[in-house]
């Protein structure tokens, strides 16, 4: 297959069954995991990592959605409102995106984890304890805001979307966390579909810091994407269930360790 070879073949396919299942559980679609894998042990370009990653996103979102929507978690009205700007958004961070090269990019990527682990983790704190129930705000302003917030920085950055919506769908909406995880799989099935063509598409034109063209192939991309999308999607199936039998705080706990180990290896503190 187009510059994969046998060993590093079994290590997409281990990758993506590890992915695929924290993406199921978290509703991040599996590209936090893949995406550092990509870029770091297996020497990708930041570009190409995220337009594979962005192509299996579309694979596990799909598969968790089906588990989600069995369990009646999905707010389809949530998800019909975020839809039109998550999806404007999604091509707009992709365009952006295409302005950095890859290192610059990485670490934008690390930098935007970190934040997101700052704020999930003081509303953790702030949530302790905490037992009252408040109403969903599923105005078209709040709603859309999420989705715009989570479409852009998913086709910035290659991962979906779901570490920016989960939390934002908590916070500004006042959804459960299962709400939330599973409106964002919905969301996430459509916007990366878009985001994962424009992305591919966009490869071969991209330029390097100097101005140089960096010869990058969407077939490189795609090879590596149906490497890890088989084991991703299985992941993914045994994943969504998990999330509706583990404990709110371990779920919540688990997604703030995961931001923070990626946002390090990323930005190369570890």
């Amino acid at each position: 297959m187009l510059g994969i070879g046998i060993v590093e073949m079994w290590q997409l396919v281990l990758a993506g069954l590890v992915a695929g299942c924290l993406g199921g559980v978290m509703g991040t679609g599996g590209s936090l995991i893949i995406i550092p894998v990509l870029t770091l042990a297996l020497g990708h370009d930041q570009h190409v990592s995220q337009a594979a990653a962005m192509i299996v996103n579309v694979f596990v979102a799909t598969l968790s959605l089906v588990k989600h929507h069995r369990a009646q978690a999905v707010r389809w009205d949530v998800m019909r409102r975020m839809l039109p700007a998550g999806l404007l958004c999604m091509i707009v961070g992709v365009l952006v995106g295409n302005q950095f090269d890859g290192s610059t990019l990485k670490r934008i990527f690390g930098l935007f984890l970190l934040v997101v682990f700052v704020v999930y983790g003081l509303r953790l704190f702030r949530d302790r304890g905490r037992t009252d129930v408040r109403e969903p705000n599923i105005r078209w302003s709040a709603v859309g805001s999420v989705g715009g917030l989570m479409g852009f920085f998913g086709g910035l950055l290659g991962i979906g979307g779901g570490p920016i919506a989960v939390p934002l769908l908590q916070r500004i909406c006042h959804l459960p966390v299962r709400q939330a995880i599973a409106t964002s799989s919905a969301v996430m099935c459509i916007t990366s579909s878009f985001g994962a063509f424009q992305k591919n598409w966009d490869l071969q034109t991209l330029v390097g810091a100097n101005g140089e063209p960096l010869n990058l192939d969407y077939r490189l991309s795609v090879a590596i994407a149906l490497c890890v999308a088989p084991t991703a999607m299985i992941g993914a199936f045994a994943g969504a269930g998990l999330s509706h039998a583990l404990p709110e705080r371990l779920l919540r706990g688990a997604f703030m360790v995961l931001l923070i180990w990626v946002s390090l290896q990323m930005l190369g503190v570890l």
